[in-house]
């Protein structure tokens, strides 16, 4: 009786040992997709290895910000696309080993030509609207469907022949596409919240013209670490 008591209680013990291990594997794989992505995105993008690395240097304080400025396209390490409503600056802030600093979308902004008034950084949500990929090209519709659907163009009911119709709408990108799209411009998104340096992320600042309208471009950064200004090549 003692040796069957004895092999339960090393039985169970192995159950014990069995399940903890386990445990935080079911927790991880038992999380919502939600859930998952917020952790992605919690790990925002990786900065570059040095500030030189960076077409631009400045000092604020004990940190040294390095940025690039990269036109309408929305560079992440997944894939780069396009914000025809937006420009784009990659920027990464870099200080003492161990050192943490309070970040904020807030504290950039971008003086474009000159302008008194410089342009606050956006929101990344506000940018999702503008995003295109360069890369994605919707199916080509059959002749049997056109036919089907009378045309390219829709009528608008009234008389007077071709006129009347309107121009096709655009497709659509399919919607796995553009959620993937979005989650990575988020996560390349700079994050917010105090951070362990280095840090890196893009920076949104809304511009609706062409790029070879832009003659200068200051990228002002004022906040935690304090003030510094850094001239970016348009």
């Amino acid at each position: 009786m003692q040796l069957v008591s004895a092999l339960r209680t090393v039985l169970l013990m192995a159950g014990v040992l069995i399940f903890a291990v386990c445990l935080p594997a079911q927790e991880e794989n038992s999380k919502s997709p939600e859930a998952q992505s917020k952790d992605t995105q919690a790990k925002g993008m990786p900065p570059r290895t040095a500030p030189t690395e960076y077409q631009a240097q400045a000092k604020a304080g004990a940190v040294t910000i390095g940025a690039e400025f990269m036109g309408h396209a929305v560079p992440t390490p997944e894939q780069t696309v396009d914000a025809e409503d937006y420009i784009v600056v990659e920027a990464g802030l870099f200080g003492p080993a161990g050192a943490r600093l309070a970040l904020a979308r807030g504290d950039f902004s971008l003086r474009i030509n000159g302008k008194k008034t410089a342009s606050p950084s956006e929101p990344y949500e506000l940018v999702f609207h503008s995003l295109k990929d360069p890369q994605w090209q919707p199916p080509e519709e059959s002749e049997e469907s056109k036919s089907k659907s009378g045309g390219t163009g829709i009528t608008t009911g009234n008389s007077g022949g071709a006129g009347d119709k309107l121009p096709p709408i655009p497709p659509k990108m399919p919607f796995p596409l553009r959620r993937a799209m979005e989650q990575h411009v988020q996560r390349a998104a700079m994050q917010e919240g105090e951070r362990p340096l280095p840090q890196a992320g893009l920076l949104f600042f809304s511009y609706r013209g062409k790029v070879d309208g832009i003659r200068s471009l200051e990228l002002i950064y004022s906040g935690a670490a304090g003030n510094a200004t850094l001239t970016l090549q348009p």
